[in-house]
């Protein structure tokens, strides 16, 4: 899998055996973003991913392997993900920053759910008019090296309701192969609504009707 950070605006649309973490979101970012020359990942959020994502990409009717995971860690203070088709993916430091590790486990689960499901955003990264996207992709478990920021807009296209309400119903298939409840993915949802007001729209923009989705997802079995 693999793993980056770019500075970018964010529009598109988330087998264990340890217990589901309860890890509190962090307090020590700045309000503003890192610059592009000046931002790293903290180890602990790439750690977070390196051990969250795995048993979910697992737990896939059609599992990504390992080496073909790319994931671009966006520099952005929205709470957001999106699926990019080929088993590549895009989080948001506002996710990151914000989301304990259940709810991100929940958002990280939808997108995957995307993924396995074909269910292609095409998102790509965009800078000074160029196609970047495949500069800022980088192996969740990567050799070596530094992950630093890549200056850029990442756009994608939303997904219709039907493949919304799909992927919640298969993002729940897979937290519970993987060994969570459907609440995990139900938490994370009325999560992402509370905190919606504040800075995390673009998650809710670019998925709409969440309220109908929170009630699906209640009445699954």
């Amino acid at each position: 899998m693999v793993l980056l950070v770019s500075a970018a605006t964010l529009s598109s649309c988330v087998v264990a055996t340890e217990q589901p973490s309860r890890r509190a979101p962090r307090d020590d970012y700045s309000s503003s973003p890192p610059t592009s020359s000046s931002a790293r990942i903290d180890p602990r959020d790439a750690d977070r991913l390196r051990r969250i994502m795995p048993p979910l990409l697992q737990a896939m009717d059609h599992p990504c392997r390992p080496d073909q995971v790319r994931i671009g860690i966006i520099n952005q203070n929205e709470i957001n993900a999106a699926n990019a088709g080929n088993c590549e993916f895009y989080v948001t430091m506002g996710l990151l920053r914000r989301a304990n590790d259940d709810q991100l486990r929940g958002v990280l689960a939808h997108e995957i759910a995307h993924q396995d499901l074909g269910h292609v955003a095409k998102a790509q990264v965009l800078g000074a008019g160029l196609n970047i996207g495949a500069a800022v992709l980088q192996q969740l478990f990567p050799v070596a090296g530094v992950l630093a920021p890549v200056a850029g807009e990442l756009v994608a296209r939303g997904y219709g309701r039907s493949e919304e309400y799909a992927a919640d119903s298969h993002g729940v298939d897979i937290l519970r192969r993987a060994g969570y409840s459907k609440d995990t993915m139900l938490d994370s949802l009325i999560w992402v609504r509370s905190v919606a007001g504040s800075g995390g729209g673009g998650f809710l923009s670019t998925h709409p009707g969440i309220d109908d989705r929170i009630a699906t997802i209640e009445r699954l079995r």
